[in-house]
């Protein structure tokens, strides 16, 4: 095993990062059962060329997902990371880009099916503390489901300073939290947004939540006290989405 490189388990993280060029995939442990799916998903491409394939069962292969309590579905893969793109330089001479930041969110599984919904609702890329950010989490590159191969992940040192950085860029910032005055629906949403959420337990930075604009919130039933910030993330990119949509 290379220093750089790592594992990954399930149907699609494997899949997508066999898929993704940007992704080099080292080796790949497959059931016989695996491979027959991997072929059937892609009848026009040989996914495997290139590829040093080792065949186990399916005992052989729960080593690599025990201690995480995961299900390999018949598939490993050892990989090495993508590389890093750099915000700076991603938003030069770009308009109406929708960013997500995660302030305080470290949860694996949580992250990654905040990436899953990002990808699936075209959001631009997510800004996460690079210390907080699992980058070799088993688990959210399950949760992520394949998705992180088509996410820009941008990993930054200071969260507050980036926050600054990119309001004198003519970003808005709009941080999600349960006091919010308006429902985040009454916002027009135009131009380029940053998307602020906080950990479930604490919420954002006292802090960090100086550099919002705006407080906005999602309205649930009252006699509810919140969401799991993935799915209120979820929503909040779904309906951006069907905004964009209607205005093309």
């Amino acid at each position: 095993m290379n220093k750089s490189s790592f594992f990954i388990i399930g149907q699609h993280a494997v899949i997508e990062a066999l898929r993704n060029p940007k992704r080099k995939v080292l080796r790949i442990f497959l059931t016989e059962e695996s491979k027959k799916n991997i072929h059937k998903k892609s009848p026009n491409q040989n996914l495997l060329n290139n590829v040093k394939v080792y065949f186990k069962t399916k005992k052989e292969l729960d080593k690599y997902s025990t201690r995480e309590n995961l299900q390999h579905q018949g598939y490993v893969a050892e990989v090495e990371p993508i590389h890093k793109p750099i915000l700076k330089e991603y938003i030069k001479d770009k308009d109406n880009i929708t960013l997500i930041c995660l302030d305080g969110v470290t949860d694996p599984r949580n992250i990654g099916s905040i990436i899953r919904s990002a990808a699936s609702f075209n959001i631009d890329g997510i800004i996460l503390k690079e210390r907080n950010f699992p980058s070799e989490s088993k688990l959210m590159y399950k949760a992520a489901s394949g998705a992180i191969e088509y996410m820009n992940i941008f990993e930054v040192s200071n969260i507050n300073s980036t926050l600054k950085n990119l309001k004198e860029k003519n970003f808005w910032v709009y941080g999600f939290d349960s006091n919010g005055k308006k429902d985040f629906t009454d916002i027009e949403w135009k131009g380029n947004n940053i998307l602020l959420f906080g950990s479930e337990g604490s919420g954002m930075h006292k802090h960090t939540s100086k550099y919002a604009d705006f407080l906005v919130k999602i309205e649930i039933n009252k006699k509810i006290e919140s969401l799991n910030i993935s799915n209120s993330a979820a929503i909040v990119f779904h309906h951006l989405s069907y905004l964009k949509k209607r205005v093309d």
